[in-house]
């Protein structure tokens, strides 16, 4: 009962002080919004790394031709290498036993038509196990199989963007587009891929939304490259069985192609699992300086409850007083003050949350920048408001229950 009473007490002391007690909140709620909106883009920054790098494949090990100039090309074919080849494909699937897969694949760029429709196109020859290691699955159709590369059929399958860009209303199945000066039938469309935007090599502006993928042993028969010294395959994309084993396994690969290539650098090599890492490391360090910023807006919140609740102990002083005489407890005032600090905090807390969401959802509705927010984070920053409330409302409230009632009374 005593508890319920320094409750409705407390609650009385806040309202008889609307203004104060609503300027001492802000220093709370803008805390907790901070922290809230700064997860979110950490959540949502993570969200992203992961269908980035699930779109490479963190098992994966990837070789990529490197990006030379006609001079250097010619130079390295002088020195007996030939680039990128499907023998080399061959040879490392022949060697290396922690290898599931290969996939091979050509590229070019060009254009694509359909009727008045046309679109800048990366052309991207594959073979039937491209889809197994990337996961690829269509969004309309069907995907290429390894029937089309025996054959050498002239069927494609679009990119999101290339999609809309040459069928905005119509639908693309069974339609034929004109690539380059050949035709191909669609059998399928892809549904959006997340953009690679750091620089990896050959991958830093590659948008895969606005590729064409066809059969390689019909890309390598009718397209030819502007280079004549241009090497056969532009990248292989490797599965391995375990990514423990994806350094050691890149190893041996380099020195496989390194033979075969005479020791021409002539190819990079990517992990996407050792990236991920990294840009994991990053992120916590991102987080960590962000929620640094955040607590502090929270810190500077506590000294305010701590300075208004001194203030208000300095003019309540004569209403302590009073209590004590009636027979008020010590601890019984302690309580009052730690709960009007507490509640300061929580309601500080509460709205700190609401406005933290609506930070959240405006960021990513007018930044582009996608966010994410997670139980934990609510539920982290409330009770650190909590907690703020319970440390800061402590001082003030143990120096209410000190004071003597005689000298309480005897306060102007």
């Amino acid at each position: 009962m005593q508890m319920k009473e320094n409750f409705l007490i407390s609650i009385d002391g806040l309202k008889q002080h609307k203004l104060r007690s609503s300027l001492t909140m802000l220093g709370i709620i803008f805390g907790v919004a901070a922290v809230i909106a700064m997860l979110s883009i950490g959540e949502g920054a993570k969200k992203e790394a992961l269908e980035k790098f699930k779109v490479l494949g963190v098992n994966n090990v990837i070789v990529r031709e490197k990006a030379l100039t006609d001079t250097e090309i010619e130079e390295v074919r002088a020195k007996f290498s030939k680039g990128l080849s499907l023998s080399d494909a061959d040879a490392v699937m022949e060697i290396v036993p922690t290898l599931e897969e290969v996939a091979p694949q050509a590229e070019i760029e060009t254009e694509a038509k359909y009727e008045d429709n046309s679109s800048k196109i990366t052309l991207v020859g594959i073979t039937s196990t491209f889809s197994s290691i990337l996961n690829y699955e269509t969004k309309l159709g069907s995907f290429l199989n390894e029937e089309h590369h025996k054959k050498e059929l002239r069927v494609c399958v679009l990119g999101s963007e290339t999609a809309k860009s040459l069928f905005p209303v119509e639908d693309p199945i069974g339609k034929k587009v004109k690539i380059d000066d050949q035709w191909f039938e669609v059998i399928g469309t892809l549904g959006s891929k997340a953009l690679f935007t750091e620089t990896v090599g050959e991958l830093a502006a590659r948008n895969l939304n606005n590729d064409i993928y066809i059969p390689l042993s019909s890309m390598l028969r009718r397209f030819n490259k502007e280079n004549q010294f241009a090497s056969q395959i532009d990248q292989l994309t490797i599965k391995v069985s375990e990514s423990e084993d994806l350094v050691e396994t890149a190893s041996i690969i380099r020195r496989i192609l390194s033979r075969r290539h005479h020791n021409n650098d002539d190819f990079d090599i990517v992990i996407p699992y050792e990236l991920l890492k990294q840009e994991e490391r990053e992120r916590q360090i991102y987080n960590m300086v962000l929620s640094s910023i955040a607590a502090i807006s929270l810190l500077v919140g506590g000294i305010g409850i701590m300075n208004i609740m001194l203030a208000s102990v300095l003019e309540r002083t004569r209403e302590i007083g009073i209590r004590r005489a009636v027979g008020a407890k010590s601890k019984e005032i302690l309580y009052q003050f730690m709960f009007e600090s507490v509640e300061l905090s929580l309601i500080g807390g509460f709205a700190g949350v609401i406005l933290g969401v609506m930070m959240s959802r405006f960021v990513s509705g007018f930044a582009e920048f996608v966010t994410v927010i997670t139980p934990i984070s609510i539920v982290l920053a409330f009770g650190i408001s909590a907690v703020v409330g319970i440390v800061f409302g402590t001082f003030p409230a143990r120096r209410a229950a000190s004071i003597s009632p005689i000298d309480a009374l005897r306060y102007e």
